[in-house]
């Protein structure tokens, strides 16, 4: 049988070879599915393909299953079985870098900036029509996303080889040694510079690169480089193995005056400032009402009703492509609405919102600790979703058991039978409608989930934009650059614009508290937005922030006397609420800092093609 299908086979090739045989236009046949390099460049519409492309490397921004946000203490990741712990234990290396889902694989972002350097070179001499500087556009949006890419590197791993061309067969030598942090971050600042003059002025399409985009990247990169972890000798005073480190030069500078660095970061900042078409809601002479504050910050996380003015460069999603990054209702959503709370906010994280007149939340306050979520930051009734916290209708098959629609994160009393019985929230791990998902921690997240009731379970995605930068991260940017050359006024200024659109009071610090305020600031405002991860590193802080071990809260909800309640609601005038803060098992996770983890080690394999690579510190 095999002998004959051969046999058929061969037939039909020949035949086909004598009906086409008098065509010499047979074997010049181009695929249908591919399309040549020269034709690429040689026609716009091509070029402008192959460049949009390039975006790919974008990935679905920060909204993945597993989030930046849960090495830090901002959440942790409920699901086993994702190596986040390799990375919140410190146990990372060379052989196991940790995470599944990396978004800023070493290989991964050098693909990508093969891409751009073959789209610089060939866009050098295009064999198409200039129409509309559609050249200059394509230039400055892939030398954009260059920049962006090395940033990548350079937050996670520290000076990386520069590779500013296409390699191509038949090289004598691939072979590149790691270039020095200040040498990565002049070519990343020079990429951005270029771009931003190539893009002014130009038209783009919602997600392309743009001039703020470029000016607010190298404000973000400048910043990075004025702060403790790349000033060498800051560096090697707060960690030992920066201190042992015989290359510093690659992860920081080791001359050049350290002032000088803040004034750029400044400069570079309120360049972006400057672009009078983008912000929202900065002009306020006195906070926001509360309701208003809260509105104001969630209209930024969901790109709507002005926010969107807000959001500098972004990755967007539409329903009619159900992509991963529209999920993030199903990926963080409550277990009672049957979503896999996957990045859940721990207790480190909600106990740094504010009360409402500027004041710290302590649970040592008998007022604080008695209603905790009472008169807090507006941003928190935006980012977080706790105990009593109302929230979307529930899907038709769990309606009947919370008419209220409030989310159930502890344990409490009912009448059952004419007599007290315990019963497990909707939303716990012990839930009557799912008992494998569900928050540890007690909270679940907000930010950035559409609060629609027509997107409220896994079958519906949402389009929900990721912000990779945003105007108010300049202001910070700013802020900070201010802040470090004493120019406190200057900085309250524009943190305050920031704060009364929150609905919060000014900031009267000065000096260090200032310094300190406006930290806790960022760490709100920026919340799931994969900076604290950074900031923590870079001001050096992981020790007693990354490193913390995991909070969670146990509630408890206990009937009055005389209240004789059969379905539970939150409800003070019914309930007696205890709030006590615990320790998360270490058996799920055990936190600690090490500080290697202030850069990512190079992978193994990589180490190994290429013998001119230097390792990091503490691998």
């Amino acid at each position: 049988m095999i002998r004959n299908v051969k046999t058929i086979s061969l037939a039909l090739f020949i035949a086909s070879i004598a009906v086409t045989g008098c065509n010499d236009n047979f074997v010049n046949t181009l695929p249908l599915d591919q399309v040549s390099g020269a034709a690429v460049w040689s026609d716009a519409s091509l070029a402008e393909a192959f460049v949009t492309g390039i975006y790919a490397g974008l990935g679905n921004g920060g909204f993945n299953e597993e989030q930046l946000a849960s090495t830090t203490d901002e959440t942790q990741f409920t699901h086993p079985g994702r190596n986040i712990t390799t990375i919140t234990e410190g146990r990372a290396n060379p052989a196991d870098q940790g995470w599944s889902n990396n978004p800023h694989e070493w290989n991964a972002m050098y693909l990508r900036i093969r891409a751009c350097n073959l789209a610089l070179e060939n866009l050098a001499k295009p064999g198409f029509t200039n129409t509309n500087n559609i050249v200059e556009r394509l230039i400055g949006e892939a030398k954009f996303m260059r920049a962006y890419y090395y940033q990548q590197l350079v937050r996670f791993y520290g000076g990386v080889p520069i590779v500013d061309k296409a390699y191509g067969l038949g090289a004598a030598d691939y072979t590149v040694a790691r270039n020095t942090m200040e040498e990565c971050i002049n070519f990343i600042v020079k990429d951005c510079d270029e771009a931003a003059a190539l893009l002014k002025g130009k038209s783009l399409a919602l997600g392309r690169a743009n001039e703020a985009a470029a000016l607010a990247l190298k404000a973000r990169i400048l910043t990075y480089a004025a702060s403790d972890l790349y000033d060498v000798a800051t560096a090697k005073q707060k960690s030992k193995a920066h201190a042992a480190f015989s290359k510093p030069e690659l992860l920081g500078y080791t001359s050049s005056n350290r002032a000088e660095r803040w004034q750029k970061a400044k400069v570079a900042a309120k360049a972006v400032l400057d672009l009078a078409s983008y912000g929202h809601m900065l002009n306020l002479s006195a906070p926001a009402a509360k309701e208003d504050g809260t509105t104001n910050y969630m209209n930024i996380a969901l790109a709507r009703n002005g926010g969107e003015k807000d959001i500098l460069f972004s990755r967007s999603f539409t329903n009619t492509k159900q992509e991963d990054g529209g999920r993030q209702g199903l990926y963080n959503g409550p277990n009672g609405y049957h979503n896999w709370a996957g990045n859940t906010p721990i207790t480190q994280l909600v106990d740094d919102y504010e009360m409402m007149d500027g004041t710290k939340f302590s649970w040592t306050n008998p007022t604080h600790a008695a209603a905790p979520y009472v008169n807090r930051d507006p941003r928190f009734y935006g980012s977080i979703l706790y105990d009593g916290a109302p929230w979307k209708p529930r899907t038709a098959d769990v309606a009947a058991k919370d008419p209220a629609n409030q989310i159930q994160t502890g344990q409490y009393e009912v009448i059952s039978g004419g007599a007290k019985v315990s019963v497990a929230g909707l939303d716990t791990r012990k839930s009557t409608v799912e008992d494998w998902n569900g928050s540890y921690t007690g909270y679940y997240m907000r930010k950035f989930i559409d609060p629609s009731p027509a997107i409220v379970d896994q079958n519906t995605w949402q389009q929900v934009p990721w912000p990779f930068l945003r105007y108010t991260e300049a202001v910070f940017n700013y802020a900070e650059a201010c802040i470090e050359l004493g120019e406190d006024a200057e900085a309250k200024l524009w943190l305050n614009k920031i704060r009364f659109r929150a609905g919060m009071p000014a900031l009267t610090e000065t000096g260090d508290a200032l310094r300190q305020r406006y930290r806790n600031e960022r760490r709100i405002e920026l919340v799931f937005e994969e900076h604290r991860y950074h900031d923590a590193r870079r001001w050096m802080i992981a020790p007693t922030t990354l490193g913390r071990k995991v909070g969670w809260i146990s509630i408890v909800g206990t009937l009055k006397a005389g209240k004789t309640v059969t379905l539970y609601k939150y409800d003070p005038t019914s309930y007696d609420y205890t709030y006590r803060v615990i320790e998360g098992d270490p058996g799920k996770e055990n936190r600690a800092w090490d500080d290697k983890m202030y850069f990512r080690p190079i992978n193994r394999d990589e180490m190994n093609r290429n013998n001119k690579l230097q390792q990091n510190p503490g691998y």
